[in-house]
């Protein structure tokens, strides 16, 4: 250390002898406080401080759950620290942070006056620095760093000069009248670091021992009480660190002997404990999810915690609530559907294939999010992808998304708006007939095609030949004759469906469509349902032209289930504040958007798509029969194909799930390969049939009961 001169040396002195002064009145004369004293001295800032630190809570971990509010899906964190309780911190622990930083903590009002005196002189005359900062004084430290507003208010808290120990000899004396020292030491224990990104005891005895801080051991406690000093040099995972963190630990637990916190032969004990090199680093966000599986599920809540305004004006504030705030989240996801949608998924198409089978599955009457799976890893891309399908995005450089994707392929999102469906948006045209004045058994004779009066481009390919007419077919030619909504629907008779929007008008269908949760995502969509003049003319509507996802429509279909009762699709079961109080963001959210005798007779047709009987009339044909004989329930839906069958969907549901499923390729709308339902279909309701193994048969409702 370089020479001081005497002049330097004679104001440092000083200055210890003022800070001396200013303990002991303090100690002696509490009323009088500092003022006097300090004043004499010159230090006129000094008495214009407030009497107290502002206090800020720090950063805490946000924990995610599944449905059974047990099952830890992620968390969400910018520190990795959650404040324990004293009582869940091991004895160990408090001891070995009183031997490692402060033998007189259960003594002094908060300032150690010869250890400052001390400190002042050995530091001012070239000797090793020495702190002689007190347990309350460090904790005093931390805190004013926590609460910086700026980056120089944090430095100002940190610096080592002498206005900085004056500024925290004054709080901690008023901390010491203000907190017992149970409180300041929990405090201290939550608040310290320990490196390898760990905050708080809690973090510690996690990322090094995995355990609880009520766990820990004699050593263990040793290990992390030495690491406060300075994480990085006491770090056992580096080379370096190894040895010094061992040194240090056995340094604590000789104190521990000497303060007769332990005895010697507990000392000796735990000395000959190993020291383990590791950590355990914990996973933040969704690509850290518990299994990988539950990714796009976490993934749906994280785009919904960021739309909700409760928790910040902009994404900045709300990204920041989650990932700070301390919140205990019971999220939708029921571990036995998604379980069972992984499971038949992957029987079906392996992960690496371009195509996507997306599976949605729902609550109706709640809207509670239950399943989301897909054949795909929930992870960034690491190089593994092949070039994209999609020959413009490849000529451009783009991967695909497969086997791995973050994106949200299921649930839509970003610059994903979803897929044609085909004719599982024949429901609408169901429903806005019956809210219409027509009933379930109103027949339309056609033939395998239908000349209908909506406009269409010339020469384009479902036009009528020679016309400018809208010309839908049926999938078979031999599919004609005369049907009513069970079997039209049953049957999925397009050439009976595209008439009977007409009939209805096709803007009353789009509305329907709406009310029941379509999103219209492109620009080019909403241009052609925003208005019910545009809207009148879109004669393939009924037909599933346009975007959407698994999701959309499975809580469609639920909102039949729930008797008309459209919800809100929601990621959340309950939200729980770091401070213990019940937060209603999330909550179901319900409105009525067709009558409830309507959604029952639409709800009875779509018994027959998928094999099972309706109770008010009926079925003369099933385009997924096996999907009854395989759950065995009381079941409605249906199947769906675009052209070209460049996407296969099918929707099965129960009063107590409802799931969607789609096959499709997600980098490439216009791709060449045929959707199969063999593919698709299994996996929807063997999906719906694992869930509701061992549940009680539940009938659907006839209108009027």
């Amino acid at each position: 250390m370089k020479n001081r001169s005497f002049a330097g040396k004679a104001g440092l002195l000083l200055t210890c002898g003022l800070l001396t002064a200013v303990v002991v009145s303090a100690a002696s004369f509490p009323a009088v406080a500092l003022g006097g004293l300090v004043a004499k001295a010159g230090a006129e800032g000094f008495a214009a401080m407030p009497s107290t630190i502002e206090q800020q809570s720090a950063p805490q971990v946000t924990r995610v759950f599944a449905s059974d509010g047990k099952t830890q899906i992620a968390v969400l964190y910018d520190e990795f620290r959650s404040d324990a309780p004293l009582s869940q911190i091991s004895q160990n622990m408090q001891n070995a942070i009183v031997a490692a930083e402060d033998h007189k903590f259960y003594e002094h009002n908060g300032v150690d006056v010869k250890g400052i005196a001390r400190a002042f002189v050995n530091n001012s005359q070239g000797g090793s620095q020495q702190g002689a900062s007190t347990l309350t004084m460090q904790y005093v430290r931390m805190a004013q760093a926590y609460g910086a507003k700026t980056p120089q208010e944090a430095i100002d808290a940190t610096k080592d000069s002498p206005e900085r120990k004056i500024a925290e000899i004054k709080y901690a004396l008023q901390i010491e009248k203000d907190l017992d020292k149970k409180e300041i030491l929990r405090r201290y224990l939550n608040l310290a670091p320990y490196g390898n990104g760990a905050y708080g005891v809690y973090a510690g005895s996690q990322v090094y021992f995995n355990k609880s801080p009520k766990n820990l051991t004699i050593a263990e406690a040793a290990l992390l009480a030495g690491m406060v000093k300075a994480p990085s040099a006491f770090d056992p995972t580096t080379k370096t660190g190894y040895p010094q963190a061992l040194d240090r630990r056995n340094y604590i637990i000789d104190n521990m002997v000497a303060l007769k916190q332990i005895t010697k032969a507990e000392g000796d004990a735990a000395k000959k404990t190993k020291l383990k090199r590791t950590a355990n680093r914990p996973g933040n966000g969704c690509t850290s999810v518990s299994v990988n599986s539950w990714g796009f599920f976490c993934d749906y809540f994280y785009r919904w915690w960021m739309e909700q305004k409760a928790f910040g004006a902009n994404a900045y504030e709300r990204e920041r609530q989650l990932k700070t705030g301390g919140y205990t989240i019971v999220t939708s996801l029921d571990i036995k559907a998604q379980t069972a949608a992984r499971k038949e998924i992957t029987r079906k198409i392996d992960d690496d294939n371009k195509n996507a089978a997306l599976i949605a599955g729902i609550e109706p009457g709640t809207g509670h999010v239950k399943s989301l799976a897909a054949n795909r890893k929930f992870k960034l891309d690491d190089g593994t992808n092949p070039k994209s399908s999609n020959p413009q995005a490849r000529r451009a450089g783009a991967r695909a998304t497969y086997p791995n994707t973050t994106n949200p392929i299921i649930t839509g999102g970003g610059d994903i708006n979803g897929y044609q469906a085909g004719s599982v948006f024949k429901m609408f045209t169901m429903v806005a007939a019956l809210e219409n004045g027509f009933e379930l058994d109103h027949q339309i004779t056609s033939g395998s095609t239908y000349k209908s009066s909506y406009p269409i481009a010339a020469g384009a390919p479902a036009a009528c030949p020679g016309t400018t007419f809208y010309c839908p077919s049926n999938a078979s030619p031999n599919e004609k004759g005369t049907f009513n909504m069970w079997t039209g629907f049953g049957k999925s008779v397009n050439t009976y469906f595209v008439p009977l929007q007409e009939q209805v008008g096709a803007e009353k269908v789009v509305d329907v469509a709406k009310r029941f949760g379509m999103q219209f995502r492109s620009q080019s969509e909403r241009d052609l349902v925003d208005t019910p003049e545009a809207a009148h003319d879109f004669g393939a509507f009924t037909l599933g032209v346009t975007t959407s996802t698994p999701l959309d429509i499975a809580n469609a279909y639920a909102t039949l289930a729930g008797d008309g009762m459209y919800c809100t699709p929601t990621p959340i079961r309950q939200i729980t504040a770091a401070d213990g109080s019940k937060v209603k963001a999330g909550q179901p959210s319900c409105r009525r958007v067709t009558d409830a005798d309507v959604a029952r007779k639409a709800l009875d047709a779509a018994r027959c798509p998928v094999g099972d009987r309706a109770q008010l009339g009926n079925c003369a044909g099933a385009t997924e029969p096996d999907a009854y004989r395989t759950i065995g329930h009381p079941v409605f839906g249906k199947t769906g194909t675009t052209d070209a069958d460049k996407t296969a969907s099918l929707v099965v549901g129960t009063r107590s799930m409802v799931v969607a499923g789609y096959l499709v390729n997600p980098d490439w709308a216009n791709h060449t390969d045929r959707m199969s339902h063999n593919i698709i279909n299994p996996v929807v309701y063997r999906t719906l049939a694992d869930y509701m193994e061992g549940a009680e048969r539940q009938e659907f409702k006839k209108p009027g009961e």
